[in-house]
C-alpha cells in the first residue's frame, strides 16, 4: 500500500502555482506549505496527504526519473481530459492526451510532464 508520493522541484513557487491549479481538477488541495515543500490531500479528507512536490532534502538539483510516473485514479474520462487541458494550461507538456491505452481496452490515461519533467498521469476504468 501506498502511503504518498513525492516530486521534486527546482522551483518551489512555480510548482505550487501549476500543482493547485492542476490538482484540483483531481479534488486534491493544497494543505501544508513549507519553504521546503507543498503537500496535498483529497478535498473531503485535508488530513490524508497523498502528495508532495519537494525540494530535494539534499540541497542538489531536483531531477526527473526516466521511468518513472506518478498515477492518479479519477471518476470520469472528462477529470482525466481537463486535468491534461489545465496541465498545459499551466505550462506542463503533454505526453500524451486522453485515450484508451491499449486501444478498447475501457481504461483512460492522459499524461503531462509538470514544471520539473515529472511525468504525470491521470486515468480511470469508468466507460464516461
Amino acid at each position: 500500500m501506498i502511503g504518498y508520493v513525492m516530486v521534486g522541484t527546482n522551483h518551489l513557487d512555480k510548482a505550487i502555482i501549476f500543482y493547485d491549479d492542476v490538482l484540483k481538477e483531481l479534488n486534491l488541495k493544497r494543505v501544508e506549505t513549507d519553504p521546503e515543500y507543498a503537500a496535498y490531500a483529497p478535498m473531503d479528507k485535508p488530513n490524508e496527504i497523498e502528495f508532495y512536490v519537494t525540494k530535494p532534502f539534499n540541497k542538489e538539483k531536483a531531477t526527473n526519473g526516466n521511468g518513472t510516473q506518478v498515477s492518479f485514479i479519477t471518476t470520469s474520462r472528462q477529470m482525466v481530459d481537463k486535468f491534461h487541458e489545465t496541465g498545459l494550461n499551466a505550462g506542463g507538456k503533454s505526453e500524451g492526451s486522453g485515450g484508451e491505452r491499449p486501444s478498447n481496452s475501457g481504461v483512460y490515461y492522459s499524461y503531462i510532464r509538470d514544471l520539473d519533467g515529472n511525468k504525470i498521469c491521470a486515468f480511470t476504468n469508468n466507460k464516461t
